[in-house]
């Protein structure tokens, strides 16, 4: 029966098709691709058909498909985008789709001869397209620096895909990853700049492009801008071979939007709650006929409210790349991202016994004109590849940012216990000057290697990182007396007495030397392993001093056995060195580097023809020296040693035609500090769980998308998310309650034209519930946002 019905989809060759007429009436369904680059028609026309069509890059390379309306069966939808191209098309299998000449004239074989395929280049599939609907995609870098599939990684990967970023209307990277387990949004740097608590370890620095973007005291002032963003990945658990000093919880790798060879371009209006209006606008495609040069530009404006007493917000973003494919094997990038922020701090509320205060969400209880940021943030970077042949390639990236913020004020309360009559003490802190340069550069060599039946794919690298940071400081030795239930705001910003005034400069730099394997085996195993040598040092560029250097040797490895297409089985053990030696105890001197190890297993699965992939998976996380921050002061101190266990989940795909689905769950029920115990031997914290760590948190967001009749174009959505208790600080004294919030979406698309035009409205916590996101040790508790509706018309074309 399979070699008859092969037999018959092998007949389809060069335009004269011989179909069942019942297999034609099962398959006819509404196609709307508009008129667009071959490539990314056929990409969007193998996602809707849930066929894989296969060719080489060459092929399609400036070639246009008309657009096709309608019902209509996938034969009749192919033929009408090979129209005029020179191509026609020829079933290999019931699924899988190749391209052939029209000049050529293919033999048909006999049914039981079909010769094997031999596929070379790419297939079809490009997660970059402008329209692919996906939610998941099936290769993640981040692991690995390899475009290596999720299956074959023996580590936990999520991605969140760019139409999810649409769906949600992602303008923050907490919604963005709302919907991915082991992550938790935190409070950190009084909400003003992007903070998560990752499998129970805080992550306030994330990654641009496998690059670290470390926060100082600058970069802490604004939110990160998602205009520019294709995709964000998050590889759990510790990143250190490749990254150098990251986070132990995990690495949030943000993928920016890169040139393409087909003209697109988007315009993008948003209007919401509190004020909020944002502009957005994609434009991309060729500079010269040949496609050797490629631009893409993204630019936005936001100005909006806030929920919160005075927060307001105005940005400018504007993000091009120009992209020189010198030849065939060797291309150079050049980017640049600047951005204007106009920002006001939110210190949040305190806890009053063991909960937190209770007062109006609105309330701020920062002085509105002694809280202001108002900077500018520059980025500049150059890439460029090479390949030496079809085995071997070398990559480097260099990027530098520079961030200047004058005349900052903040408003400084670290709460220290707030009795039942609210009141509390502030201190106003102010930055003439502040100044923040990071340098990065990565050479990595990667090659594949192959021996009897085993195949390496190997990467040799090196990374340098220099961040300087200069502040000047006029430091307030004055406290300013209110109250958090009936507050009295300052009309002024203070004065300062410029004796008092001093500077704080430092500079960080590590370098780091690494190998990393991947090798396949026979029987679907896979194997990987690695090391890494980092050293680190710190100057004090106000003394000259230097202090001690600090190197390390860490090793990762996995291994994951895939028996089956849809099923995979791994294990990894992975080191990590901390991520900055900056923090200071109460006698000046660096905290000793922060180290950490994991242990990993989980199984991984592809359902319903690869459209639904789950990730369960098991994780064993120790850190040794965990910063602190001391009470009242500046300083910081070192835990001992905390650890974090637990169970997580998540699924991520399609479940029917135009029904999407992202699904996800953690339980840690073990997240303590196992040992902090000071010189004299006094024991501290030891024994109580690590603060802002949920021992239950989930999410579930699907859309359903009509796919004819009346109704076709329309998408609704709806999703919750759940996180437990929280305690709120080291010491356990008080906790942040648990919450549900609802959210909903709906949507419409329509052609006018060759335009796409998409209206959407998003409403959040639908049921107005009052919630706090999160909390820092300095008992700064934050409010999440009550119902929020987000309006948007895009127009693609």
């Amino acid at each position: 029966m399979l070699n008859c019905a092969t037999a018959l989809l092998a007949a389809f060759v060069g335009g004269s098709y011989s179909i069942d007429s019942a297999r034609a009436e099962a398959l006819p369904r509404a196609y709307h691709i508009p008129a667009q680059s071959l490539n990314n028609a056929l990409m969007k026309f193998a996602s809707e058909s849930s066929l894989t069509i296969l060719f080489t890059a060459d092929q399609v390379r400036g070639l246009n498909s008309e657009a096709i309306e309608g019902q209509m069966t996938p034969q009749q939808a192919l033929e009408r985008l090979l129209r005029g191209s020179g191509y026609r098309f020829r079933f290999i299998d019931q699924n899988t789709v190749t391209l052939d000449k029209t000049a050529e004239t293919p033999t048909t074989p006999a049914p039981d001869t079909l010769p094997p395929v031999s596929i070379v280049g790419k297939a079809i599939y490009d997660a970059t397209a402008p329209f692919n609907p996906d939610y998941k995609l099936p290769n993640a870098s981040t692991a690995t620096k390899t475009d290596t599939p999720i299956m074959e990684t023996p580590f936990s990967v999520q991605v969140v895909s760019k139409q999810v970023l649409q769906d949600r209307q992602a303008v923050r990277l907490e919604k963005a990853l709302e919907y991915v387990s082991g992550v938790v949004q935190g409070g950190f740097n009084q909400q003003t700049s992007d903070g998560f608590m990752v499998r129970g370890f805080q992550t306030t620095n994330y990654y641009r492009d496998g690059t670290l973007m470390p926060i100082s005291f600058a970069l802490a002032s604004t939110k990160r801008e998602t205009a520019n963003l294709e995709s964000v990945e998050v590889l759990k658990g510790p990143g250190s071979l490749l990254y150098g000093r990251a986070e132990p919880g995990g690495v949030i790798n943000i993928v920016t939007k890169q040139p393409l060879s087909t003209p697109y371009y988007s315009v993008q209006q948003q209007f919401g709650s509190y004020a909020f209006y944002r502009t957005t606008v994609d434009a991309t495609g060729p500079l010269s006929s040949d496609d050797s040069l490629l631009y893409r530009a993204n630019l936005s404006y936001e100005n909006s409210g806030s929920n919160r007493d005075f927060v307001n917000t105005d940005k400018v973003f504007f993000a091009p790349v120009l992209k020189w494919n010198i030849g065939p094997r060797t291309q150079a990038s050049f980017e640049l991202e600047y951005q204007h922020f106009n920002t006001i701090q939110d210190i949040g509320i305190p806890p009053i016994g063991n909960r937190p205060a209770q007062v109006a969400r609105n309330r701020n209880l920062a002085e509105p004109f002694n809280s202001q940021w108002n900077g500018d943030s520059l980025l500049l970077g150059v890439n460029w590849s090479h390949e030496f042949n079809d085995r071997w390639k070398i990559v480097n990236k260099f990027l530098t940012q520079r961030v200047d913020i004058d005349n900052a004020y903040t408003s400084f309360a670290t709460f220290e216990p707030v009795l039942s009559d609210g009141n509390f003490n502030l201190k106003t802190i102010s930055f003439p000057k502040q100044r923040n340069e990071n340098y990065f550069t990565t050479v990595n060599l990667l090659g594949k290697i192959e021996h009897a039946q085993l195949t390496h794919d190997v990467l040799f690298g090196f990374d340098y990182m220099n961040v300087r940071y200069m502040a000047n400081i006029n430091n307030s030795s004055a406290l300013w007396p209110n109250n958090l239930f009936n507050p009295v705001y300052q009309t002024s910003t203070p004065g300062f007495d410029p004796a008092a005034q001093f500077t704080y400069s430092q500079t960080q730099s590590w370098y780091g030397l690494y190998f990393q394997d991947q090798i396949t085996l026979p029987g679907g195993w896979h194997l990987m392993g690695g090391l890494r040598y980092d050293n680190a040092n710190l100057r004090d560029n106000v003394s000259g001093l230097d202090s001690p250097g600090e190197d390390r040797v860490n090793p990762r490895g996995g291994v994951l056995w895939q028996p089956m297409p849809w099923l995979s089985l791994y294990g990894s053990y992975t080191e990590n060195f901390g991520v900055s030696n900056s923090s200071f105890n109460a006698d000046g001197h660096n905290l000793p580097p922060q180290t950490a190890q994991q242990w990993e297993t989980g199984v991984k699965t592809e359902f319903l023809d690869g459209k639904l992939r789950s990730t369960l998976s098991y994780f064993d996380l120790k850190q040794q020296n965990l910063p602190t921050s001391i009470p009242g002061s500046f300083y910081y101190r070192a835990l001992g040693g905390a650890e974090t266990r637990g169970i997580e989940f998540d699924s991520t795909g399609e479940i029917l035609p135009g029904w999407n689905l992202i699904a996800s769950y953690t339980y840690m029920p073990f997240a303590k500090i196992t040992k902090d115990v000071d010189s004299d031997g006094n024991i501290g914290n030891q024994g109580h769980r690590l603060f802002a760590a949920p021992e239950h948190f989930g999410s579930v967001w699907n859309t359903y998308e009509f796919q004819q009749g009346q109704l076709q174009g329309f998408k609704l959505g709806a999703g919750l998310v759940a996180v437990d208790q929280r305690q709120g600080n080291p010491e356990n004294t008080y906790q942040v309650p648990g919450y549900v919030t609802l959210n909903l979406m709906t949507g419409y698309q329509t052609r006018i034209g060759g335009s796409k035009v998409t209206a959407q409205l998003n409403a959040d916590n639908i049921l107005n519930k009052t919630y706090f996101v999160g909390t820092n040790s300095a008992n700064q508790i934050q409010f999440g946002a009550p119902l929020s509706l987000m309006g948007s018309v895009r127009v693609d074309f």
